[in-house]
């Protein structure tokens, strides 16, 4: 059983221990995905605006890498100038790239602006989540980043479909709403959220930060784990479409309701399900959630028939809800607290390498051997289950208090 976690609390009595602060966050995230249209649509508006295919890998690329530094200038700034005043200047830079996109015409604009508006948007997840760990008490954090990733999806659901009947209309209306919810995200911050915690100068150093990441060797497997576990996610969004489609013989069609099942599996399950898995050890449920992640997208070495994809689907989203909202809280818990930014800013690089990595070459392993894939990425899931299982988590006599009841006004 998990030591931090009150066993028998109900899911409504702990949101509504969540503060305040807490709430403005989550809506704002909820707001912010909602508009999140441009990038999934990029490829598509400069389709349509006449540019060569390169121009779109190299947009696409160069916003990749631009989450990549994110990671680490945003985990940085976070503990050194604090969580607001990074969340903020990721909102406002990230409104006003994206506005400098839509007027972008030439290929070398496109790619540099596609790169800044990678850069500045992506500083956004490391301060955002040290700030919510700074505000929630431990024993509520796996309620917390679920909400959080109900956030997400809900919002990033709702906009896909409006984002699609706008650009059937207008392309430039997804720049100029893309921009406007990340500015509302930006105002909520300022007027809304306490600052957080921040590390002294001598210790809001890269160095001091990579040491100490060196000691906690529970933090270094977790990490290893998430890294292994994502290039298994980014299959299913490359792909697993082209299996779908080319070993099952369905349409695209056919792919969008599978993913649509994902995205309603989990604004319906996974909050309700943190009720159960919040119970238990995180290495434990990481370790179950990430073999199931595992060997359901493995169970597409057998072929394309519809019962097996949507078992796929079903299994993979139930691995997916028992691991990822008790990982990130695991990983948040056993940042030291004026290092989080940092620690949660490798975990981002983490994701990032592997959204730069996993398409590419599961598209090639794909090309030779569809079911030696499936496998690789069963192997991948219980690779990162064996990396978590065993690890130590802190127990709450070793933890701050948060900052959320300390300050619920801006600060």
């Amino acid at each position: 059983m998990n030591a931090n976690a009150p066993p028998h609390a109900s899911l409504w009595s702990d949101l509504r221990r969540l503060p305040r602060s807490y709430w403005i966050l989550f809506s704002g995230t909820l707001i912010n995905r909602f508009g999140h249209f441009v990038i999934p649509f990029l490829a598509l508006y400069l389709k349509r605006e006449g540019y060569d295919a390169w121009v779109t890998g190299a947009a696409l690329a160069a916003y990749g890498a631009g989450g990549l530094l994110a990671n680490i200038s945003g985990g940085y700034c976070a503990d050194r100038i604090g969580r607001k005043p990074t969340i903020l200047f990721s909102c406002m830079s990230a409104a006003a790239a994206m506005l400098a996109l839509s007027q972008a015409h030439t290929a070398g604009s496109i790619i540099v602006l596609s790169g800044m508006v990678g850069l500045v948007s992506a500083m956004y997840f490391p301060a955002a989540s040290a700030l919510l760990a700074d505000l929630v008490p431990v024993e509520l954090r796996v309620r917390a980043f679920g909400c959080q990733r109900l956030a997400v999806n809900l919002g990033f659901a709702l906009g896909m479909m409006t984002a699609g009947a706008l650009a059937t209309h207008s392309f430039v209306w997804l720049f100029v709403i893309d921009a406007a919810t990340t500015a509302a995200l930006g105002l909520l911050v300022l007027v809304g959220l306490p600052a957080g915690r921040k590390a002294s100068r001598t210790n809001a150093g890269w160095g001091v930060a990579l040491r100490s990441m060196r000691s906690n060797g529970a933090y270094l497997r977790a990490v290893f784990a998430s890294f292994c576990i994502a290039m298994v996610f980014w299959q299913i969004s490359s792909t697993w479409g082209l299996h779908v489609t080319v070993v099952g013989g369905y349409s695209e069609k056919v792919y969008g309701w599978l993913m649509a099942l994902n995205g309603l599996m989990i604004v319906a399950l996974e909050l309700p399900l943190t009720s159960l898995t919040r119970r238990f050890a995180a290495p434990r449920v990481m370790s179950i959630g990430y073999l199931i992640v595992g060997l359901s997208i493995g169970l597409s070495a057998f072929g394309g028939a519809m019962p097996l994809l949507v078992a796929v689907m079903v299994l993979f989203t139930l691995g997916e809800m028992i691991a990822l909202p008790v990982a990130h809280s695991f990983i948040a818990t056993l940042a030291p607290d004026d290092m989080r930014g940092r620690f949660m800013g490798v975990l981002g690089v983490a994701w990032s390498s592997a959204t730069m990595i996993g398409p590419a070459a599961g598209l090639a392993l794909f090309e030779h051997s569809p079911a030696l894939l499936w496998i690789a990425c069963c192997g991948l899931g219980a690779l990162a289950a064996a990396s978590v299982a065993g690890c130590r988590q802190r127990t709450k006599e070793e933890l701050p208090e948060p900052v959320g009841s300390l300050s619920e006004e801006a600060g």
